[in-house]
């Protein structure tokens, strides 16, 4: 176990925050009241799905209460990522390697991603179709880095547009749409459908795709190094 523990340690997303001595002490808090990581994981979920319906919901919305929505899909975002790095925290400290943790590591994730970037297609200044496009492109770099894996390369965290750097952009255009005076709002696209939200989606969307592709250039690349070597 303690080997499945340490090879997990390696083999994770580099995060500068986990050397911080605040989320330091908040990870040596919850290892102390034995708090799960699964269940550290499954709240990520939720706030995913929470910031997904917030987003949704600005759409529908109307006056102050559409930058209250705003603000509060920003603050779920960061919530889901700071849930991302205190789960395996909290694992490697408590020394737990469990048989189904990968699972609660990644699942949870790529419904995350889903439903943030979908809901916010659905939100004011957004747009539906690219919502979903790079919902589906942000679960596809998970997807190419796990088909690494599974065929002996590490795991490739690599960008431009990896979950950290996606959720960024989300939260930025968030933020923007919550303290922007109305007339910095602005519109383009088709008939000036589009707003701040649908940018921000179309910066991930592309952002998505070149991670693909870098990901599958250096993954193979990789794999031909180990074949050729072994």
């Amino acid at each position: 176990m303690q080997d499945q523990v340490a090879q997990a340690g390696k083999d994770r997303r580099p995060i500068s925050s986990r050397e911080r001595p605040f989320w330091k002490t908040m990870a040596g808090l919850l290892i102390r009241w034995r708090v799960s990581p699964n269940g550290i994981s499954m709240a990520s979920m939720l706030f995913g799905i929470g910031a997904g319906a917030a987003l949704w919901a600005t759409g529908c919305a109307e006056g102050w209460a559409v930058r209250v929505l705003f603000l509060g899909a920003a603050v779920l975002v960061q919530l889901r990522l700071i849930c991302n790095m205190l789960d395996g925290m909290v694992a490697i400290g408590r020394g737990i390697a469990s048989p189904t943790g990968e699972l609660y590591n990644e699942v949870p994730d790529r419904v995350s991603d889903f439903f943030t970037l979908a809901g916010a297609g659905y939100a004011l200044g957004g747009e539906m179709t690219i919502g979903y496009v790079a919902a589906l492109l942000a679960v596809m770099t998970a997807y190419v880095r796990a088909i690494g894996k599974s065929l002996g390369a590490r795991n490739d965290f690599c960008g431009p547009m990896a979950k950290p750097q996606r959720m960024f952009v989300v939260t930025a255009a968030a933020v923007m749409m919550a303290v922007l005076p109305d007339q910095f709002q602005w519109s383009w696209g088709p008939q000036g459908q589009w707003g701040l939200m649908a940018a921000a989606l179309w910066v991930v969307a592309v952002g998505s795709a070149v991670t693909c592709l870098r990901r599958l250039r250096r993954i193979a690349g990789l794999l031909r190094n180990s074949s050729v070597g072994g």
